[in-house]
């Protein structure tokens, strides 16, 4: 089997009982890479990532790994990696007994064992805290206690179920790059569930991005932070300005709108458009609107506008004059910065 399709799912389908939560989704995966299945609470994601680790029956489909066909293996058998939310660690055992647990139920002892626990301990950098129990450490410790645990059992995939959210922002940050520093290390195939969009453009290779158990949009973190697809992806990855196309205009509050400037080459049949905050030109421009919302961002001041269009989000450097609340002002929408939508949905 090439790397291109390491891990395959194919025309999977997924239900709880009548309710269908995930349909026919197909999705390659290459040896090595670090995914991300980002989108909204209900969407799919964990649902398919249970599927995956084996713990929720397939309704129709395959799941495959390396070669085989794992859709009805049990979940003990699949090699396949599983590092829940919450962490599971075991609180009566010392961290060094928390890695050792999976080891010793596959029958592993002595030296042999010993020295896997030392380099799955080594390789998160918890060589020195062996002997405390999880109550003793810190959120990020007792993560990277977990993701040794899972580590050392060598799966072909790892699959890890929020790894961040319980973590607090200065945490978060020195996580994605211990997990980011694991990964590549290993080689293991790692596959992450989220809803947050900066995780998911920071730690992964590629990004999957789901609605209503389907898959909305697969690109690179650039492909989906600059250039979405559909109207739900950039709504979903911060363009907080996005208006419908009817017949080359802008379709708004105010009926139909003449575009400022032309679109990009890029987008001769956009089904819509999309401009990030701080792609909205404040203070001049064919548009008019009054500050309803204004707030400070440090570099930044962000102000919310209503306007005949609807409202709209603005986004300027702070050493620009504040405007007041309530105070009327011009902007301008501008056709070449806006990305082109294909889907409107």
């Amino acid at each position: 089997m090439s790397d291109a399709s390491y891990l395959s799912l194919e025309k999977l389908t997924l239900a709880y009982g009548d309710s269908v939560a995930v349909a026919n989704l197909d999705l390659t995966i290459k040896k090595g890479e670090l995914i991300a299945l980002l989108g909204p609470s209900g969407c799919g994601k964990t649902t398919t990532m249970r599927a995956i680790a084996g713990l929720l029956a397939v309704k129709s489909g395959h799941v495959r790994l390396d070669g085989a066909d794992i859709t009805r293996v049990p979940a003990n058998k699949r090699a396949v990696g599983l590092m829940f939310q919450s962490y599971a660690l075991f609180p009566h055992l010392s961290v060094y007994e928390n890695v050792a647990f999976g080891l010793k139920l596959k029958g592993m002892r002595g030296p042999e064992l010993d020295a896997k626990v030392q380099s799955g301990l080594k390789s998160v950098g918890l060589s020195n805290f062996a002997n405390r129990r999880p109550a003793e450490l810190s959120g990020g410790q007792q993560q990277r206690v977990a993701l040794a645990r899972s580590m050392v059992m060598e799966p072909k995939v790892l699959l890890l179920d929020e790894p961040l959210s319980n973590l607090d922002a200065r945490l978060r940050l020195e996580m994605r790059t211990e997990l980011q520093r694991v990964q590549k290390a290993t080689g293991v195939t790692m596959i992450f569930v989220t809803h947050d969009q900066a995780e998911a453009l920071a730690l992964a290779d590629r990004i999957v991005v789901m609605k209503s158990g389907k898959i909305e949009q697969i690109g690179s973190p650039e492909d989906i932070y600059n250039r979405p697809t559909s109207s739900f992806v950039a709504d979903f990855v911060g363009f907080e300005n996005i208006f419908p196309l009817e017949n080359g205009k802008m379709k708004t509050g105010a009926g139909l709108v003449d575009l400022s400037g032309s679109l990009s080459s890029e987008a001769p049949s956009a089904a819509g458009l999309a401009w990030r905050p701080r792609m909205v030109t404040l203070g001049t421009g064919p548009f008019q609107g009054t500050v309803r919302g204004t707030s400070f961002a440090g570099d930044s001041r962000e102000y919310l506008l209503d306007s005949p269009l609807g409202p709209i989000k603005a986004e300027v450097e702070a050493s620009q004059p504040a405007h007041a609340l309530g105070a009327g002002l011009s902007f301008d929408l501008p056709a070449e910065k806006a990305a082109p939508l294909s889907r409107f949905v």
